[in-house]
C-alpha cells in the first residue's frame, strides 16, 4: 500500500484564525482506499518554505495531498511554490483561462487580471477540474510520486478530493483494500491500567490498538487492514471481544464498539 502525507497551507491556520478540519477530511478519505498516512503539517503562505516541505514530504511518502494558497492573490504561492521545488516554469494554459472567464460570466462579470495567475500551472503538471470554484487543482507526477493540490476552501476541496483525487490514487497503485476503524470507549477506567491489561494487544501489527485519553473516559481505538470490508470488520470484532473480556468488570462497556471507516 502506498504512504501518504497531507500539508495544508495558510498563515491563517498557524495563527489559529480557522479550524483546519481539511486534514480530517484527505486523512479519512484516504483510509478507506487503504493507504497510509504517516505525517500531516500545516506551513504558512510562504513560497520557499513550502518548496522544502513539499521536498522533505516526498522523499518520506509515495504521494503528497495539498490544500490552500491556490487562489488569485499576493498571499496564493502555492503553484509557484510546488514549480521552484523542482526548477519548473510556471505555464499559461488558455483554456483554463477561458474557464475561469465563462464562470465569471454567468454572473455578467469580467474577472479581475490577477485571477489569471489560476490558469498557470507547472511545467508538465495537469489540472483538476474544479467545479465549484475558480481556482483548479494541480496534479503532478515526480519521480513516480504524486504530488495534489487542491483549493483549501473545504466545499471545493472535498468534491475535488472524492472526484479527482481519490479515482486517480486507486487506478494508479490498484488499491483493493480498505482500512476500517473501530471505538470503544470505557467510561469508569483508567488509561494506565487499561494499558496494563492489554499491552501485548498494542504491539499488534494488524489490526492494531490505541489508547487516547479524554476527560472522563479512554477511547481504546481498533484499526484493521483488509483486502475488503467483511474481512476487516472480522478482524475487529475478533480484537473487540478478547479486548471486553479482559476488560470484563472493571468498567461499563456499551453493548457494541463505535464504528467508522
Amino acid at each position: 500500500m502506498p504512504s501518504a502525507e497531507i500539508l495544508t497551507i495558510g498563515t491563517e491556520l498557524l495563527l489559529g484564525e480557522i479550524v483546519n478540519t481539511n486534514t480530517q477530511v484527505i486523512a479519512r478519505a484516504l483510509r478507506k482506499i487503504g493507504v497510509d498516512v504517516y505525517r500531516t503539517s500545516t506551513i504558512g503562505d510562504n513560497a520557499e518554505r513550502i518548496s522544502d516541505i513539499i521536498k522533505e514530504c516526498l522523499q518520506r511518502a509515495d504521494l503528497l495531498i495539498m490544500t490552500g494558497g491556490l487562489g488569485p492573490t499576493v498571499d496564493d504561492p502555492t503553484r509557484q511554490a510546488i514549480a521552484n521545488a523542482y526548477g519548473l516554469e510556471l505555464e499559461f494554459h488558455p483554456d483554463l483561462w477561458d474557464g475561469i472567464v465563462q464562470r465569471f460570466s454567468k454572473y455578467g462579470i469580467q474577472p479581475p487580471e490577477n485571477d489569471k495567475q489560476q490558469a498557470y500551472l507547472p511545467a508538465g503538471a495537469n489540472s483538476l477540474p474544479n467545479p465549484r470554484g475558480t481556482a483548479p487543482g494541480i496534479y503532478l507526477e515526480v519521480g513516480g510520486k504524486d504530488i495534489f493540490s487542491l483549493p483549501g476552501v473545504p466545499l471545493e476541496m472535498e468534491g475535488m478530493l472524492d472526484e479527482q483525487v481519490v479515482p486517480r490514487i486507486t487506478a494508479k497503485y490498484g488499491l483493493t483494500g480498505v482500512i476500517l476503524v473501530r471505538n470503544i470507549r470505557v467510561d469508569t477506567i483508567g488509561e494506565s491500567q487499561i494499558d496494563t491489561l492489554i499491552s501485548d494487544l498494542e504491539e499488534l501489527s494488524n489490526p492494531t490498538v490505541g489508547l487516547a485519553a479524554s476527560k472522563g473516559y479512554v477511547i481504546i481505538r481498533l484499526t484493521a487492514k483488509a483486502e475488503n470490508e467483511d474481512l476487516a470488520d472480522a478482524l475487529l470484532s475478533e480484537l473487540e471481544g478478547e479486548i471486553r473480556k479482559r476488560l470484563d468488570g472493571w468498567s461499563d462497556l456499551p453493548g457494541e464498539g463505535e464504528k467508522g471507516n
